[in-house]
This record gives structure tokens, C-alpha cells and sequence, in this order.
């Protein structure tokens, strides 16, 4: 019979037994304890835009330095025992419960009597009181696993005066001293406004922030990556990969690939560079380039004429999932829908059939937005009308982008064929991969990269530095040679519109056109379009030579060369 896991009673897999008997490296300047570490104030900091509105949000947390860790006795962490709350915030990512696991043992490690208290659920279990302590009993079954499971996680904005008053109202009661966010950058900057409130209460809570989102876009000098897109991107690699090998043995069929990724290209780069696909379509770049609909289209069909042409009526296109946000006519409809559909939420909601609420909308629109939208293909403007995430954001995992592309793309060569211009054809299947990235057996990498956050994030805790985000580097090095601290949460923030209303944000980090990643992408693009340079990375591979069981992202190792 095989091994059952946790509470959950899931059988035990071969490779899960051997992962729970991984042991994560630690950077080695938190190797000897947070007793033995001390940290090192920078200078002060400020926003990356918005200054003033940002700074009189933020009054007690706004301008903090940046803190790294040094080697040091350290009385303070040690001289009383504190309990930590912890949640798990928005969509899953690899390497969540390594996390918690490297937070458990830096808070034990600096005081055996610390408790660490697992709030269920996401954010809603603050609200709800939902609580569960989480032992060593209790981590030894999810070590090194993929998942949110041990405690869920959920997508509540606690966002209220009433919300805000109920989180402080369950802290206390708890007899917590601090709470850590495991989240992206909204639930970073939900964690960043309950520190602003905790202080203003004068609560002595401290809340820290640990940086996870598997599209890659919560980053910037201290934070390299955010944990999760390592593993991600290698599985949607090997999926892709294998996809690619069946195109080279078959070689009749255009696959036309969406990959997650809602408001950057991450994803799709660092996949097309392990797999060398013949189109890789940046959202960023279609957006400085200004290109409309109507020219993606032109160009890839002038590649499916030129690859037909030499013989070749095959292909792979990678589609980031958001791409649709990024053209710029798009974009321009989606924030007017986004406003419209919030303004008119109660008059929407009474109308019965999705034609009905294209009809009212359109009616609101600026002409040009309302003949947009009404050119769409019915099942993509359905899809635009579709109620929004809890941000106020079009669901874009839900707008088939892919199959958007395919339709026009058809109907642009049927055009060609009819005035004798193209002869080949163009048989495509359409691909999303999205969820299958979210909860994989986190990479060697990401195993090592959550631990170490956790317990850096313990010593953020320990050191009452409220209002902080937990930033480990240096990581194309060895997980021995990287550097810990952290970051203020105010720092990385902007005003953006949400719901038709102004609100902090941490911005979003997009793929750069002038960066190395994508300086090597457009020096290869070419020929990875015509020439079939496929690769297949095949699976993550836990175990053997390091050469391939801890290399990072291709990402990474062009951003650091």
C-alpha cells in the first residue's frame, strides 16, 4: 500500500519520500544562527514613482534604508520568545512550503520556544481567526514539495477600514509579534499597508513581506527573482520541449502555445530561450513598438508563407498570456471595460445574455473602442466582458488569446491563397499552460531559494524591521555565497488606477528591451524562425552532476554576466 502523507491522505510518491529528505543549503551568513547575524542599515529609500502621494500613504514606513545582513553577535533576537503568524497570499507558486520551513527554523533556532501559527486559507483566515500551529511534525510531511497545501492560500484584500480593524483585532488576540506575507506584488502591497496600520496603532506588530509569484515580475536589484518561476518556466520547458520533438517527427502542424504570465513576458522569454521555438512574442515589445492586432497577425503569417516555402508547414508560437493587455488598441479598451464594467457593476449584473452587456457597454465606449470591440471574434469579446479579479483586473488566463491569433492568422492566409500568394497549409492545435506550472516539486534551485527567504525573513522578524520585503541575491552563485537582507515595501511602490480609483501598488517589473535577456533573444529570433533550432530540456532532474540539477534560469545567468 503506498505511504499516505499528512491530513490530507495523499498517497506518498517514490520521488516525494526522497524530497522530504532533501536538506536546503543555507547562504552562509545565516548558517550560524540569527543570534549570530546583525544587520547593517543602508541608505534611505523612496518610491519608485509617485513620491508624495506614496509618502503620505505610507507616513510611518515610507523612506526606510535597505538593510543587509552581517556576521555578529546578536543578543536582541534570543531574549524572549515571540509567536509569528503566517500566510500564504494569491496563486500558488513552487517552493511555498519551503518557505514556511526555513521560517519555522530560524525562529527555533534563535529561541526553541518561538511558535509559528499558519493562518488557513490566505488573507481570509486573518479575518476568520482560521489558525493551525505548524511543528516540525507538522513540516516534516511537506518539505521540499510543491503546493500551498499545509495551510491553502487565497486571494481576500483586506482593504477595509472594518477589514484592517478585524486583522489587528485577530493578531492580538493570537498574542502574535509578527505576521509574514508569502505573496506577489499585490499581496506584498496588502502586507505593506497592514504594517503602515499596525504601526499607526501602535501595536508593535511587525509584518514582513517574502517575494513569490511564478510570472517573474515582482523584482529588481535586491530582489532577483521571485520564487517559483525557476521551477515554472522548467516545466512548462519540458512541456513545450516535448511538444517541439513531436513537431520535428510529425511536421504538419503550426501549435500555437499561451503561457501564464498576466502583466509581463518572464515566462514566455525565459521558456523560449530553453526551447528555441520559431516565435516567441513579447508582450513589452508590442507595446513600444505600438503594434496593433492586426500586424502581429501580418508578420506571423508572412512567416507561415516563408516556412511553407521551404518546404516546412510547421511551427511552434510561444503567446505570453497577457499579450493582449500590451497591444496598445487593446490596452486602451480593456482599462475603459475595466472602469465601465466597475462603474456600471449593479445594470451589468441585471442583464441576461453576454450580447445584452456588449451592447450596453459599447454604447458607453468611445467610438473607436466600441467598433474594436465589436470587430472581435463573439467568443473573445465575451471573454472581455467577463468579471474581473478581485484587483479590478480583466482575468487574461481566460481570453484564448492563442485561438484569437489562429482565427485571424487562418483568415489572413485564406486571403493570400485566394490571390495566388500562398500554396502551403496550415493545420494548428492550440496549447495553454498554466496551472500545470503552479504547484510542481520545486527545482534544487527553488528548494534552496525559499528556505533560504524563510529563515532571512525570520531574521527580518526577529530584528522588529516591520514594513520590509526578504531579499536574498547573488543568486547565480553558490546558495552558500548568496547575500541576505531586505528591502522596504514602499520602495518598490507606484500609484496605478484599481477599479477606477487611485492605489499604491508595487509596480510591476517588465521585461526591459534595452536588458541583456532580451538583447540575446533578438540576436538568435531569426534563426530560431526559420532554421528549426528546437531544444528539449526534458524534465527537472533533482539528482546528479550540479551541472544540471542547480542551474538557474538563462534569464538570470544573461541579467548577472
Amino acid at each position: 500500500m503506498a505511504q499516505k502523507c499528512c491530513k490530507c491522505k495523499c498517497a506518498v510518491s517514490e520521488l516525494h519520500k526522497e524530497r522530504l529528505n532533501f536538506q536546503p543549503v543555507l547562504p552562509s551568513v545565516l548558517k550560524k544562527g540569527i543570534a549570530n547575524v546583525k544587520p547593517v542599515l543602508g541608505k534611505a529609500t523612496k518610491s519608485v514613482a509617485d513620491f508624495d502621494k506614496i509618502k503620505a500613504i505610507f507616513e510611518k514606513t515610507y523612506g526606510m534604508p535597505v538593510v543587509s545582513f552581517q556576521a555578529g553577535k546578536n543578543a536582541v533576537v534570543s531574549k524572549k520568545a515571540i509567536k509569528v503568524g503566517v500566510v500564504l497570499s494569491g496563486g500558488q507558486a513552487p517552493g511555498g512550503h519551503n518557505v514556511i520551513f526555513g521560517l519555522l527554523e530560524g525562529l527555533k533556532n534563535a529561541n526553541k520556544n518561538n511558535k509559528l501559527i499558519g493562518f488557513l486559507g490566505g488573507p481570509s483566515g486573518i479575518l476568520d481567526n482560521k489558525i493551525m500551529e505548524i511543528t516540525d511534525k507538522v513540516i516534516a510531511n511537506y518539505k521540499n514539495t510543491g503546493g500551498f497545501d499545509m495551510i491553502q492560500s487565497g486571494r481576500t484584500k483586506i482593504e477595509t477600514p472594518e477589514q484592517f480593524e478585524q486583522a489587528k483585532k485577530t493578531i492580538l488576540k493570537n498574542k502574535m509579534d509578527a505576521l509574514v506575507f508569502i505573496g506577489g506584488d499585490d499581496s506584498n502591497t496588502n502586507a505593506a499597508l497592514l504594517a503602515e496600520y499596525l504601526k499607526k496603532e501602535n501595536t508593535g506588530v511587525c509584518v514582513i513581506g517574502v517575494p513569490k509569484t511564478i510570472d517573474g515580475d515582482l523584482k529588481n536589484e535586491h530582489i532577483e527573482a521571485s520564487f517559483g518561476f525557476d521551477t515554472a518556466t522548467k516545466i512548462y520547458a519540458e512541456l513545450v520541449g516535448n511538444i517541439e520533438r513531436d513537431v520535428n517527427s510529425a511536421r504538419k502542424y503550426w501549435h500555437f502555445i499561451r503561457l501564464m504570465g498576466r502583466s509581463a513576458s518572464h515566462i514566455t522569454l525565459e521558456v523560449g530561450f530553453k526551447v528555441q521555438p520559431n516565435v516567441v512574442l513579447i508582450g513589452e515589445e508590442v507595446l513600444a513598438k505600438k503594434m496593433t492586432l492586426g500586424q502581429i497577425v501580418d508578420d506571423l503569417a508572412k512567416l507561415v508563407v516563408k516556412r511553407s516555402e521551404m518546404g516546412k508547414n510547421y511551427g511552434v508560437v510561444l503567446v505570453p498570456e497577457g499579450l493582449i493587455e500590451f497591444i496598445p488598441e487593446m490596452k486602451a479598451l480593456i482599462a475603459e471595460l475595466n472602469d465601465l464594467l466597475a462603474e456600471n457593476e449593479a445594470q451589468v449584473a441585471k442583464l441576461n445574455s453576454v450580447d445584452e452587456k456588449i451592447a450596453f457597454i459599447s454604447k458607453k465606449l468611445p467610438k473607436n473602442l466600441a467598433s474594436l470591440l465589436n470587430s472581435l471574434p463573439k467568443n473573445i469579446a465575451a471573454q472581455l466582458m467577463l468579471d474581473r479579479d478581485p484587483h479590478g483586473n480583466v482575468q487574461v488566463s481566460l481570453i484564448e488569446t492563442e485561438k484569437l491569433l489562429i482565427e485571424m492568422v487562418s483568415k489572413k492566409l485564406k486571403d493570400l491563397k485566394k490571390a495566388g500568394k500562398y500554396k502551403g497549409k496550415f493545420s494548428t492545435i492550440n496549447h495553454f499552460f498554466g496551472y500545470e506550472g503552479r504547484c510542481g516539486i520545486p527545482s534544487n534551485f527553488d528548494a534552496n531559494y525559499t528556505y533560504a527567504l524563510g529563515y532571512n525573513a525570520a531574521a527580518l522578524v526577529l530584528n522588529n524591521l516591520s514594513g520590509y520585503l526578504s531579499s536574498v541575491k547573488n543568486l547565480v552563485a553558490k546558495p552558500s555565497d548568496w547575500k541576505c537582507g531586505g528591502i522596504p515595501l514602499t520602495m518598490m511602490m507606484n500609484i496605478e488606477k484599481r477599479k477606477g480609483k487611485e492605489k499604491p501598488v508595487i509596480q510591476k517589473a517588465l521585461v526591459k528591451l534595452n536588458g541583456k535577456p532580451f538583447k540575446e533573444f533578438a540576436k538568435v529570433r531569426k534563426d530560431w524562425a526559420l532554421k528549426d533550432m528546437y531544444m528539449f530540456p526534458g524534465a527537472i532532474q533533482f539528482f546528479g552532476p550540479s551541472s544540471v540539477t542547480d542551474i538557474t534560469t538563462k534569464t538570470l545567468q544573461y541579467e548577472q554576466k
